[in-house]
């Protein structure tokens, strides 16, 4: 939608945002009427590099913003003005763009958007390769979550806007780390302009490998598979500890666990005493949306999760090495549900931790192996003001009989 504006009285009309789309071209070529709006206007903003692509554009009283980090120093300086910024942004400004952020800080101060190709698009373009299918993610100062659903779910072809800290060599080397080998990488560098460059390699040809920036990927699969998320991990393929294969949560088990997480629909999983990590890598390629969040006592767990994680292809495990009570959680994302697969002797403490961070929402489950530690949750969950709310007894083969419980707040 084009908002109208009053030419000859641009400067009164208090704060509000234009957002221009370009590209990486050296001699921008814009719209007459963005041509118009630039010649209009006096206060602009952009990267530093969008400065350096239109410095011979702008007025010769014109005044810039730079946009860099922290953004909040540069939230300060747009409310300090009352008249019109000019914005320049790479591509299409609404698609994962600055934009996005100006409407959030400045609600209903954005007036126009001129987008231009987003850097996905000129590379699909470079490479002649339809895009109408294809997953996108950031990794633009974003975590790696959404990239690793899109390969958990085997995503045919994804586009991957990257920065200067997620590289084309760091994602390649995550993707053979984690086995997902058959993709091929297309990167594009410096796109629209005479400095573009496109490169279409296997991934063990990226790592280690420098490309100039700004610069954008698409990874494709040439023989795609369907998605079809796993219903059971067996016992024997884990790397278990110290070769003690009845450490691992019995397959059985593992799944009525799970059921009762109702991960389906949470966000925020804790697998806490994580030991060999099947609940949490189960959790994760089951439901490649969550945010799994695991905890050990061991210092062996780290080479149990790293070497399991890998093994059954699930990145994004994010894991904690030492005491649970003595971690530091504040920084971490607060838990929907959680699992408690050990605690050490301080089974009550966990539990009161565990359901003060999730609050009368949240889901918790624990396997009793002894009627002592089944009275003991039982006290627990009536100390923090929750109630079992599903309860049920399994035996595997010649294995002792383990009593599966789901706690909820009332």
């Amino acid at each position: 939608m084009i908002l109208l504006l009053d030419e000859k009285n641009l400067t009164t009309q208090g704060l509000r945002f234009t957002v221009v789309g370009m590209n990486d071209e050296q001699c921008p070529l814009f719209s007459p009427e963005v041509q118009q709006l630039i010649a209009r206007h006096r206060v602009f903003s952009g990267g530093r590099r969008h400065r350096e692509l239109v410095a011979d554009l702008l007025p010769a009283e014109a005044v810039w913003i730079d946009i860099i980090v922290p953004l909040s120093a540069v939230y300060q300086e747009y409310r300090a003005l009352d008249e019109p910024v000019l914005v320049f942004a790479s591509g299409d400004p609404l698609f994962f763009g600055f934009t996005t952020t100006l409407m959030r800080e400045f609600p209903g101060q954005v007036a126009q958007t001129f987008p231009s190709f987003s850097s996905l698009q000129m590379l699909a373009h470079s490479l002649r390769l339809p895009y109408h299918d294809m997953r996108v993610v950031s990794l633009t100062g974003r975590p790696w979550l959404e990239l690793d659903r899109a390969l958990i779910e085997r995503a045919a072809k994804v586009g991957v806007l990257t920065d200067k800290k997620n590289t084309p060599a760091l994602i390649a080397q995550r993707m053979i780390d984690y086995g997902y080998t058959g993709y091929q990488m297309h990167i594009g560098v410096r796109l629209g302009g005479s400095r573009e460059e496109v490169y279409s390699l296997p991934l063990h040809e990226v790592v280690g490998r420098e490309f100039g920036h700004p610069n954008c990927l698409i990874i494709e699969d040439p023989q795609p598979t369907a998605y079809d998320a796993p219903i059971g991990l067996q016992e024997l393929d884990f790397f278990p500890l110290n070769g003690r294969v009845n450490m691992i949560t019995k397959m059985p088990v593992r799944l009525v666990s799970l059921s009762l997480l109702e991960l389906e629909r949470r966000r925020s999983f804790w697998d806490v005493g994580f030991c060999t990590g099947s609940v949490s890598i189960e959790a994760k390629l089951r439901y490649p949306h969550l945010l799994v969040t695991s905890f050990e006592v061991r210092p062996e767990g780290k080479e149990l999760m790293e070497v399991n994680s890998r093994r059954f292809h699930a990145p994004g495990i994010d894991y904690h090495i030492g005491d649970f009570l003595s971690q530091d959680l504040e920084s971490l994302p607060r838990p929907e549900a959680a699992f408690i697969g050990g605690h050490g002797g301080k089974l009550i403490e966990f539990v009161e931790r565990l359901t003060a961070l999730m609050g009368a929402d949240g889901v918790l489950v624990f396997n009793s192996v002894s009627e002592e530690t089944l009275a003991l949750f039982r006290e627990a969950i009536e100390r923090v003001g929750w109630h079992i709310s599903y309860e049920t007894l399994l035996t595997v083969d010649a294995h002792n009989p383990i009593t599966i419980l789901q706690a909820k707040g009332k």
